[in-house]
């Protein structure tokens, strides 16, 4: 690889985030950081939407405890994190008037775990709070969590400037091949906006095992997505390869 083509391999990496654990480690899926801060984010608007003046800021997503991860039941995406429960921590800025901050904490700590559970399918156990800064105004909130500091400057958009097209069915002899049939039946699975290509293409076949990479349509959780994505994908199949799912956007 030349080395702008490989410079740009690694933003569109880094562009990610961490490659998180979705559902158990029997699902063999995972999402990516990027994609769950998106959710996460919208979250905590609906609770500022309520008028409880907070606005969350940098915001990370980790192993709760990377001692008691488990062994994935298939094999992982590069650099993807082991099934484990997850933590989340994240920074907010509140208004100095209206409830007590330890009410207001609490109602967001339940809206970034509920979305997380019902919305994404990660197994969140624990979410750190903690208030960076107090304003007097609620107009003041969205001047203080612009998008660099809202994720720490990790995620670098500008490396995903061409969107990904959709992976057409092809039909005839070509479709015989075992990636073209992973990615028709894939694509074919309700909820899948379309197959992504941040790591490279949208199907990955390596040695009986196959990875996907998507998009999940807007109403649909992304782990009842990608269970289904797998087991479409094993069925398309002659022989019995493992599959992974890798999420990376959650439109």
């Amino acid at each position: 690889m030349a080395p702008d083509g490989l410079t740009r391999a690694v933003r569109r990496r880094l562009g990610l985030g961490r490659l998180l654990p979705l559902g158990e480690a029997s699902d063999g899926a995972w999402l990516a950081e990027k994609a769950a801060d998106s959710v996460l984010r919208q979250a905590a608007a609906e609770v500022a939407g309520l008028g409880v003046g907070v606005s969350l800021g940098r915001l990370r997503i980790g192993l709760a405890d990377p001692d008691t991860a488990a062994e994935p039941a298939v094999p992982p995406p590069p650099g993807a994190l082991p099934p484990g429960p997850l933590r989340i921590e994240a920074d907010f800025t509140a208004t100095a008037v209206g409830e007590p901050l330890p009410h207001r904490a609490e109602r967001l700590r339940i809206a970034l775990r509920e979305a997380a559970s019902a919305r994404l399918g990660l197994a969140v156990t624990a979410v750190d709070l903690r208030v960076t800064h107090l304003v007097e105004a609620a107009q003041e909130l969205v001047a203080t969590t612009g998008p660099d500091e809202g994720n720490g400057g990790e995620y670098d958009d500008s490396s995903d400037s061409s969107p990904p097209q959709p992976v057409e069915r092809q039909e005839g002899p070509e479709e015989s091949g075992p990636v073209d049939r992973a990615a028709a039946a894939a694509a074919a699975v309700p909820g899948v906006a379309r197959l992504t290509r941040t790591l490279g293409a949208p199907v990955q076949h390596t040695d009986g095992h196959l990875r996907v990479e998507l998009a999940t349509a807007a109403g649909h959780r992304a782990l009842a997505v990608a269970v289904a994505v797998r087991r479409a994908v094993a069925a398309s199949q002659d022989d019995r390869p493992t599959v992974a799912v890798l999420v990376t956007r959650v439109e």
